[in-house]
């Protein structure tokens, strides 16, 4: 065993000089982070990776960052995972990928580069038992496939299925369509590609989840027996804006009767968020990714999300590159989400784990205009009977107020809203989450305005003892 805690990472973050750092997200004091990886439930803890260059507030040179914690509430965090190795297939980069257990391994499968502009391989990393510790020896399980019509490839991740090991690679094709490609794991030194499995041929995923290349994708089962698979749809010069943001398909996986392959048939589909400034989100299938899961257990599938920067979206008052180089840190992950499937549509609610950070009331059942603290959560509640209106979040006051977030409600529904600094994430009861970003100026404070028939509780946001 290693050394496990490096520090604790939100306490860190209470002291933080930037006033538009997150502290109850946990992240490095410094440096970009963009996409969370490697997210895993091993030997009593969850781990999540992310996409990190500790050496500058801009996308380059990418390692793996790495945070841990027991309970979804107290975060440590630990020394680089893995970095690229010169000369090796990831000289260029450590991209986004997976941890599984492999035979009581920690496992790490991802996207190296070796050249910049280059086409990514499946790298793999073994780690030490606390996952702190990685051999990185350049191994490569999967390179780019020899169909001509693939002309692009990356994020690799892995699931289970009729108790196989498969995984899946987003791609581009050369027509123009984005796709998924299969392949069969039953070494993990040793990928077998199966071809191109799903594309935006399919009328269902042409309609949902539209892109020139399907990054990130993931595919999870929720506990009513859906399977969710869900993408970050590129577009070409798109210049990290992500105006397509991420999308889901609903659907079964069966076994094809000739191959015995999965087969996944969407029925439905949307928006995994309706906030512009959230992209490249992982989810980690519990019941099949943990060591620790019991045998039969129900599938529970949790998902984080990356939060960017942004010059200001939608109306929203943003931060310029400069300002970021200034304050030296760029990007945050999201809390934690429990994805379900209601009446055939995605539902994301945060992990009930976060409402240890629930600290002292500041109002109960208020009505019209509410003062918020930088650092809150909000549970707004609609009238049984009837509301008239929409909620709105605001930013400062007056004529420079700038609207974050403006929804309806209707009567009985309830809206959760967490306010950290610089990030706020809606949650509505049913639906899926909104996440933004807002950076207040000295002086402004967050003010919450209710439609009639709405009222709302308040706390302020404090780490537990």
């Amino acid at each position: 065993m290693t050394d496990l805690a490096l520090f604790d990472s939100l306490l860190a973050a209470s002291t933080h000089p930037d006033p538009a750092f997150p502290r109850f997200h946990p992240r490095p004091a410094q440096g970009w982070i963009n996409d969370p990886n490697g997210i895993s439930y091993i030997n009593g803890r969850y781990h999540v990776f992310f996409q990190y260059n500790p050496d500058s507030a801009r996308h380059s040179q990418i390692q793996w960052g790495h945070v841990s914690s027991p309970d979804l509430v107290r975060w440590e965090e630990h020394s680089v995972a893995l970095s690229p190795q010169a000369g090796g297939p990831d000289s260029a980069g450590c991209w986004t990928g997976v941890v599984t257990s492999d035979d009581g391994v920690p496992t790490a499968a991802y996207s190296g580069i070796k050249d910049h502009g280059g086409h990514s391989q499946v790298v793999i990393a073994r780690g030490s038992s606390d996952l702190v510790t990685w051999k990185q020896d350049g191994h490569v399980a999967a390179s780019m496939p020899a169909d001509p019509l693939v002309t692009a490839v990356r994020d690799p991740f892995i699931f289970r299925f009729n108790g196989a090991r498969y995984a899946m690679q987003g791609a581009g094709l050369s027509d123009g369509r984005a796709a998924l490609l299969l392949y069969t794991v039953e070494d993990m030194d040793s990928w077998q590609y199966q071809g191109i499995w799903l594309t935006t041929a399919d009328p269902v995923a042409a309609q949902h989840t539209p892109a020139e290349i399907w990054e990130c994708p993931q595919l999870v089962q929720v506990p009513s027996g859906e399977w969710v698979m869900m993408f970050s749809l590129w577009l070409s010069g798109d210049d990290h804006e992500h105006a397509n943001g991420v999308g889901h398909l609903i659907g079964s996986l069966t076994s094809d009767p000739a191959t015995g392959l999965p087969v996944f048939m969407p029925s439905s589909g949307g928006k995994s968020d309706l906030g512009r400034d959230f992209y490249a989100p992982q989810i980690v299938q519990l019941s099949y990714g943990s060591a620790d899961a019991a045998p039969g257990s129900a599938p529970a599938a949790l998902l984080w999300g990356w939060a960017n920067e942004g010059p200001g979206r939608d109306g929203r008052r943003g931060r310029a590159q400069e300002e970021i180089d200034d304050a030296g840190w760029s990007g945050v992950l999201t809390h934690p989400r429990v994805l379900s499937v209601v009446d055939g549509a995605l539902a994301v609610s945060p992990a009930p784990e976060v409402e240890a950070y629930r600290g002292a009331s500041v109002v109960t059942g208020a009505a019209g205009s509410v003062a918020l603290p930088g650092f809150a959560e909000v549970l707004v509640r609609g009238d049984a009977n009837s509301v008239s209106g929409a909620v709105e979040l605001l930013l400062g006051s007056g004529t420079d107020a700038q609207v974050v977030y403006s929804g309806s409600l209707a009567a009985g529904e309830e809206l959760r809203i967490f306010l950290d600094a610089s990030l706020v994430e809606v949650y509505r009861a049913g639906s899926v989450a909104t996440t933004l970003r807002a950076y207040p100026a000295p002086g402004e404070e967050w003010q919450l305005t209710l439609p009639a028939g709405a009222t709302a509780d308040v706390w302020e946001l404090t780490l537990p003892a």
